[in-house]
């Protein structure tokens, strides 16, 4: 027998919980249909909506700039109301653990690779970090943690002229570890007060780094500050130190991606929204213009969900969302359209940092978020896109990725609701 629900959102990441979430507002009974773990396991867990727009930025105001983005960018559909409320449904489900929603400006925030990023929201444990706040800073790296190198990190942000002195130095954890182990070990030591050689973790790691303070009046660590206490450990350091501590984003695997996957999933289940995961959706069954049933491989059984209502919000090319060959991308699931060159080397630019096409590949959604296919015609009249899988925003050079996963899942959401409540 069928799955049947109102509303069936296909995807894991932050645009299909936006989706679920809007979608849950209007009163109608929702699925989240994950297959692998979210991408946001790899992101910072910073909230970008507009950093950089055309040869503008960083923008103190991200809704400045929406003006200078082409007709077809996911924010010139959604408009600057569906932006707005997908930062609504953000803030409402991440509460206090992040700051930024009493302005609309951007902060910014100091990255791992000392560069720095304006971004809209960000965790509570990087605000002293800002580069708007005051003090010197010292940013503490570990030998044992090769991805943050905190002396170059450092250089870099005194060479693009923040207005305070940085100093980084790398010390060795005071905790030994397999050269291989994961950041949640190092996290999980800090929240349990392990010993070490007669004293406990978190002491002997303020006077390690108390011993190289010179005056900064803040201090910065890669982010590993504790997973279930991490409030409790960065008090305790910042109290033995007699200065604020924050936390430094940084690359993959994210600490800080693995609590905003936490914090988001929770505010799914208070929502009432069903989750099943662990299976992909691989097929569909349509009458006309209308899905009728999404089949998911479950151990090479076709197991049929039925929904009034779909948005697929599986991700672009990193998240798989959208696949490629030597000659074609294509949307794997209902076979949406993905226009792209024929030639694959008009795909990308000779320069790394270059305008790629393939940035902003993508199915093309109507104005409610339906995709089209190559006349313009919606493929499906019940479903709707968000996230990486809509095409015309290049991401990466804007810094918009969450902008527009929150903005386009809290819209498709909210329209797939009302239509499935009629």
């Amino acid at each position: 027998m069928a799955i049947t629900d109102d509303v069936l959102v296909i995807g894991g990441g932050i645009a299909a919980c936006t989706a679920a979430l809007s979608a849950a507002e209007t009163g109608a009974q929702v699925r989240l249909l994950a297959h692998k773990k979210s991408t946001l396991r790899q992101a910072s867990g910073l909230v970008d909506v507009l950093g950089y727009a055309g040869d503008d930025g960083p923008l103190a105001n991200p809704y400045d700039g929406l003006d200078e983005l082409p007709e077809d960018h996911p924010y010139r559909i959604v408009g600057e109301d569906g932006i707005r409320d997908g930062l609504r449904l953000f803030d409402e489900a991440v509460g206090d653990a992040y700051r930024g929603g009493h302005t609309d400006d951007n902060a910014l925030v100091a990255t791992y690779g000392g560069t720095m990023k304006p971004t809209a929201r960000y965790p509570e444990s990087v605000a002293s970090g800002l580069v708007s706040a005051s003090g010197d800073m010292l940013l503490v790296g570990f030998e044992s943690l090769t991805d943050f190198d905190a002396p170059v990190a450092a250089d870099h942000l005194e060479a693009a002229g923040v207005p305070f002195s940085v100093r980084g130095v790398t010390l060795s954890f005071p905790k030994a570890f397999r050269a291989d182990a994961k950041l949640t070990r190092f996290a999980k030591a800090l929240d349990r007060d392990e010993s070490v050689e007669g004293e406990t973790v978190r002491s002997a790691l303020a006077d390690a780094v108390a011993d190289e303070l010179d005056g900064e009046s803040r201090v910065g660590f890669p982010a590993m500050l504790g997973d279930d206490h991490d409030t409790e450990v960065r008090d305790e350091l910042a109290d033995r130190l007699g200065v604020p501590v924050f936390e430094v984003p940084t690359g993959p695997p994210s600490l800080l991606g693995l609590k905003l996957e936490d914090m988001l999933f929770d505010a799914l289940d208070e929502a009432g929204v069903r989750i099943a995961s662990g299976n992909p959706a691989v097929d569909f069954e349509a009458d006309g213009d209308r899905i009728e049933t999404v089949l998911v491989d479950q151990k090479s059984r076709m197991t049929p969900y039925e929904a009034d209502q779909i948005v697929l919000a599986t991700g672009g090319l990193v998240g798989k969302g959208l696949d490629s060959d030597r000659e074609h991308v294509t949307e794997p699931v209902f076979g949406c359209h993905v226009p792209h060159p024929e030639d694959r080397y008009d795909w990308s630019e000779p320069e790394a940092f270059g305008d790629h096409e393939f940035a902003r590949f993508g199915v093309v959604p109507d104005d409610e978020l339906r995709p089209t296919d190559a006349d313009g015609e919606s493929h499906f009249e019940n479903l709707r896109a968000a996230g990486g899988v809509v095409g015309g925003a290049h991401v990466a050079r804007e810094k918009s990725a969450s902008g527009v996963s929150l903005a386009t899942g809290a819209v498709a959401g909210r329209l797939a609701g009302e239509d499935a409540t009629q």
